[in-house]
């Protein structure tokens, strides 16, 4: 890969959970001109730590700027690039999909092929939930498209390395 091909990259941010950290992070990338493909925060297994998963496209001395930047952050603890190929990543969607009496079985049908859920049921629609890599989200949109999709809504990715390895140095 040459230095100027610019490529998806997850990078996991350990971060004391403090207020404004979100706007910090973001206000990083927003003024080094950094575009982030998704954010997400969430607690940790330790009560104070927080864990930042962004999603950026970059080129390798991109990436690298943006590494040594967030870890000037005070708050910042650790970050670190999760290669897809030794991490698992996950992602919520929402969808809502016309489904009337009759078209109802087909889509709830199609939604247990991808194994989400309908958590919703309306006269003239339903609610799915679906988890799972970007790609496999966008196949169910993918077929559930012909039924009408009304309201669609996706979360950033989540992710941790696979295996025993952990971000926490006191963790085995």
């Amino acid at each position: 890969m040459s230095e100027t091909e610019v490529t998806r990259h997850m990078l996991s941010v350990l971060v004391q959970d403090i207020e404004g950290i979100i706007s910090r992070v973001s206000g990083m990338f927003t003024r080094r001109a950094f575009s982030m493909i998704s954010i997400t925060s969430a607690s940790t297994e330790t009560p104070g730590i927080n864990r930042i998963t962004i999603v950026v496209d970059a080129d390798e001395l991109n990436i690298e700027q943006i590494t040594k930047q967030l870890n000037k952050l005070v708050p910042v603890l650790k970050v670190v690039r999760l290669p897809e190929e030794h991490s698992v990543s996950r992602a919520l969607m929402l969808v809502k999909v016309s489904a009337d009496a009759t078209n109802r079985p087909q889509v709830v049908d199609a939604a247990n092929i991808f194994r989400a859920r309908v958590i919703d049921v309306a006269p003239d629609s339903v609610v799915i939930e679906a988890t799972g890599s970007p790609g496999k989200l966008q196949a169910l949109l993918h077929v559930l498209e012909p039924f009408g999709i009304r309201e669609l809504l996706e979360s950033g990715l989540i992710a941790l390395n696979r295996g025993p390895k952990t971000m926490a140095p006191n963790r085995l």
